[in-house]
This record gives structure tokens, C-alpha cells and sequence, in this order.
């Protein structure tokens, strides 16, 4: 599959990594306006790795270019001082489909660390990745990739339970981050 990756920092070069090594054409970008559409038009799958604070840029310079297009979601839904920046009635992953009415928006690899996004494992221990979208064969489109990457993928149901994953991801965060276990942890679905 063509995939091209908004965002070359951790998350996108983690998953370029991981979505290679699974034999897909992968084209990572940065914030150049004209390499971000070039990208995205000759592309069949489109992820957003930027941070959230930059989805209104980079959906202006994308266009129409994820018109039809499984658009995936890595974002988290935070403020600069890393408080959640919506939740309860909406999910930063809702928003974008309304920014981007006709692309298939897809949440997932957001609940997991950038340092395990090319294998989908930490310390041995395969991790969940979530995947929540309302159109089923995107949803199932991102599981397969997830999949060969090494991940669990988790059917997470409709768009809206983003509403979930966002504070799930939030969660990670202050136990990896703020209560210092640090980013070799992950979340894992027994099942």
C-alpha cells in the first residue's frame, strides 16, 4: 500500500519504520507545504503525525488531496501544558472528520509510545493498538497495518469512542511521563 506520513518526528518515524518493514511504500513528510500535498495525493492512506495543536494547518495545506482517503489520527488531544483539550461530548479524532467530511478518519497508534510504534512490543510484551473509526473497511484497513506492524489491533467500535482512547492516551502519558515509569510501558487488552 502507498502510504504517506504527515510528520517526520518520533511518531512518524516510528511508524515509516514499522509500515516498511511490513513491505509497504511509505513517504514521510515534514511541515513543507508542497511535499505534504505531493505526498498525500500519491498516496492511498494518509496518517496525521503532527502534533494537535497543528491538524488546522495541516488539513488547509492537504486539502482535497484526503478527499476519499483513509485519513488516521496518531494524534493526542492535548494543550501545551498537557491537559486534555476536549473530551466527554467530543474527541480531537470527531473534530478532524468534520474538518475533513470526506475523508474516512481512523483513531489509532495513538495509546502507544513512539518508541513502540515500529513493533508494535515493549520489553517483549506485544501492546493493544486501538482502532476506532465509523467507516468498517478503513477501520479494518489500519487494523491489517497495525497488525504488521506487530500489534494487537482491538476493534475500538465508532469514531466517538476517540472520546476514550484520548484520555486512555492521557493516561499512558502521566504514568509514563509525569509519574516517571517512563515510555517503556503500554497498554495491553487481555482478551
Amino acid at each position: 500500500m502507498k502510504i504517506a506520513i504527515i510528520g517526520k518526528g518520533n511518531v512518524g518515524s516510528a511508524l515509516q519504520r514499522g509500515l516498511e518493514k511490513g513491505g509497504h511504500e511509505v513517504h514521510a513528510v515534514g511541515n513543507a507545504p508542497v511535499q505534504v500535498k505531493e505526498a498525500a495525493q500519491a498516496a492511498q492512506l494518509v496518517i496525521l503525525a503532527v502534533p494537535f495543536g497543528a491538524i488546522d494547518a495541516t488539513l488547509a495545506t492537504l486539502g482535497s488531496s484526503v478527499d476519499g482517503k483513509v485519513l488516521v489520527d496518531t494524534t493526542n488531544a492535548l494543550t501545551p501544558d498537557y491537559q486534555l483539550a476536549v473530551g466527554y461530548t467530543t474527541s480531537g479524532a470527531e473534530e478532524l472528520q468534520k474538518k475533513a467530511p470526506k475523508a474516512k478518519v481512523v483513531k489509532a497508534f495513538n495509546t502507544v509510545f513512539a518508541g513502540t510504534m515500529d513493533s508494535g512490543h515493549v520489553k517483549g510484551e506485544q501492546l493493544s493498538a486501538f482502532v476506532a473509526a465509523d467507516d468498517a473497511d478503513a477501520k479494518r484497513t489500519v487494523a491489517e497495518l497495525a497488525k504488521g506492524i506487530g500489534f494487537d489491533a482491538v476493534d475500538a467500535g465508532p469514531l466517538k469512542n476517540a472520546r476514550l482512547l484520548e484520555p486512555m492516551a492521557y493516561l499512558n502519558i502521566q504514568l509514563g511521563y509525569m509519574l516517571g515509569m517512563g515510555p517503556e510501558i503500554g497498554l495491553k487488552l487481555a482478551h
